[in-house]
């Protein structure tokens, strides 16, 4: 399959919280959808921790979204402050860390994906500090009045039409990739779609 020549970008904001795994497999399939079709992909940090402040989780989730805070706090700063291709390349190096090689010691990945990303080692200090969260909770406000209540992440925008989504389980790739990429984006333009799912019946892949 050739990449798309001369193509108008299509512009895709996907809104990530490092620790999501499912957010994870989908900026990965977008990435691969970049190989064959003229992306002007955007990742911007949301919170996993916002959204469920103040729910009753299981207490396995609840240690997930309180844990959840530190990496998102850090990705936020680095997106504040260095831009969004330093956010990209810090959220591979960070996320290949705690996906891929299943390593959930925010203590260690952490500064050794900012230094992998070329970042300063100090805003590992941001996981522990609130300084960002009042950004988080704006981003979360955001991406609330685009999708509903009924959220969480990934959730991936064309323009100003954004859905929870897509979930894979594993990441798809070449002609998959691209036939998912594209019927989503058509689905997204109809004004009447607002939801499919079905239950998953296969184990997480990240490779």
């Amino acid at each position: 399959m050739e990449a798309s020549a001369h193509a108008d970008p299509v512009a895709v904001t996907l809104y990530i919280d490092p620790s999501c795994p499912f957010a994870w497999i989908t900026s990965r399939w977008l990435l691969e959808v970049a190989r064959y079709r003229t992306l002007d992909l955007r990742f911007q940090v949301m919170s996993l921790s916002v959204l469920n402040e103040g729910r009753e989780l299981e207490p396995w989730y609840r240690e997930f979204n309180d844990r959840a805070w530190g990496p998102t706090r850090v990705a936020a700063a680095v997106q504040e402050h260095h831009g969004n291709q330093a956010l990209s390349d810090f959220y591979t190096a960070l996320g290949t860390r705690i996906h891929t090689q299943h390593n959930k010691d925010h203590a260690v990945v952490v500064p050794a994906a900012l230094a992998e990303a070329g970042l300063p080692a100090d805003l590992a200090e941001q996981a522990g500090g609130t300084e960002l969260d009042p950004l988080l909770r704006a981003t979360h406000k955001q991406v609330e009045s685009l999708v509903g209540e009924e959220l969480g992440t990934p959730v991936i925008a064309f323009g100003e039409v954004a859905f929870f989504g897509p979930v894979c389980t594993s990441i798809p790739t070449g002609s998959d990739a691209v036939t998912l990429f594209d019927a989503v984006r058509l689905a997204v333009s109809i004004p009447q779609f607002t939801e499919l799912k079905r239950g998953r019946t296969s184990p997480l892949s990240f490779q």
